[in-house]
């Protein structure tokens, strides 16, 4: 029997501890710390995501139950909900945000090589945003409408691995389209996105920058035909032409021509109408690359199911931005830890294990391996035989 470390004191050892010392050191986040580093802050965080507590007394209570093993663990101290309210009320958030953005790059070096549900060479990405709902007289620095508060969380996903590319939180009024001028584009790459993200002048810099993008056409789209090209209608694929934008704005914002793919979905009988500026990628590819877009929408009705989001132990911006990236943080160490140890298991069923074992000492590749594992009877056990056939 495995007598080591916690699970909890391994999934923290794929942490890179060494460059998030410097993290912290560029933001000052331990200057007049006398408990609770921003280390251990962290670990306080990553064990709230795992075993699902809610709120700071459960995350005192929780540690506190097992002190015993708190040290080995990482805590060099009991964990007061007074003391981590506190930090993550004054610690600077972005020391989290960047925390994100490292293990970000480390995990999309670990699954450049996860295969696409499309036969393609290049990157994909899908971008969206997903809104969460908050209490206005509490949250009344992210105001969205007269009644309501919000923040938004905008997601560049790369389809390889579902790991989030770019992330950027902000309050509920900022239109998603906006997002596009913080994006640096890799050339080469395809980006899927809604309607939402229609701009001209925004695509047209992406197309200059040697991406590609993949997008729907508004109601009100003007334009006229160039050039159509031959193509199957039994596949769907209704028409694929060449088109030039009407409109004196529109056509000054993108001067080149654009393709636009009419499509009948032949399991709903809608018509959808696609444009990109790939004109070599056959038309039912292009259609598929925006159905992948959907995979976004999975990833943040997964992370709102399995990750703390929802409901926040902090109001300020800095406390609820502290939480946001502690948490993904959390979900990307997860998949670092699924891709090194090579497990088959799904990061649902890595979560599931890990929120009802995080104090087993059990060898981790072990306890995360998917198998059923031989129960084993206890020979000593006097049981009477009610019945002997």
């Amino acid at each position: 029997m495995y007598v080591g470390k916690t699970l909890f004191a391994q999934v923290m050892e794929f942490m890179p501890w060494t460059s998030f010392s410097r993290i912290v050191h560029r933001y000052q986040g331990n200057a007049g710390v006398r408990t609770l580093s921003c280390a251990e802050q962290f670990r306080a965080m990553a064990f709230a995501q795992l075993t699902w507590r809610e709120g700071l007394r459960d995350i005192e209570v929780s540690l506190s139950a097992n002190a015993t093993k708190l040290y080995a663990m990482g805590f060099r101290s009991a964990v007061k909900r007074s003391t981590l309210a506190d930090a993550n009320e004054s610690r600077d958030w972005r020391i989290w945000a960047d925390l994100a953005a490292l293990l970000i790059r480390r995990a999309r070096k670990l699954y450049v090589d996860q295969a696409l549900a499309l036969d393609l060479d290049s990157s994909v990405y899908a971008l969206d945003s997903s809104t969460i709902d908050l209490c206005l007289s509490l949250f009344d620095w992210a105001p969205f409408r007269s009644t309501k508060a919000a923040i938004k969380l905008h997601t560049l996903l790369d389809l390889r691995g579902a790991i989030p590319a770019f992330i950027h939180i902000s309050d509920g009024k900022l239109h998603d389209v906006n997002v596009l001028d913080m994006l640096t584009f890799e050339a080469g790459a395809f980006y899927v996105m809604d309607r939402g993200y229609l701009d001209f002048a925004r695509l047209y810099r992406l197309h200059q920058a040697g991406a590609f993008f993949v997008t729907r056409a508004k109601a009100n789209f003007n334009a006229r035909r160039v050039y159509s090209a031959p193509c199957d209608r039994s596949e769907g694929v209704i028409c694929d032409q060449r088109v030039a934008l009407g409109g004196f704005y529109a056509a000054h914002d993108y001067p080149e021509h654009m393709r636009r793919i009419r499509f009948k979905d032949p399991d709903s009988g809608k018509t959808l109408v696609f444009l990109t500026n790939n004109t070599a990628l056959p038309a039912l590819t292009i259609c598929a690359l925006y159905k992948q877009r959907w995979q976004v929408e999975l990833f943040f009705k997964w992370i709102k199911q399995h990750l703390r989001i929802k409901k926040f132990i902090g109001t300020s911006e800095n406390a609820v931005k502290t939480q946001i990236w502690c948490a993904v943080a959390t979900y990307v160490l997860i998949a670092i830890v699924k891709k090194e140890l090579h497990l088959d298991a799904s990061l649902y069923t890595c979560l599931q294990i890990l929120s009802v074992s995080v104090f087993e000492k059990t060898e981790i590749s072990c306890a995360l391996q998917l198998g059923e594992l031989p129960i084993k009877s206890d020979g000593d056990a006097n049981q009477l035989i009610l019945f002997d056939f």
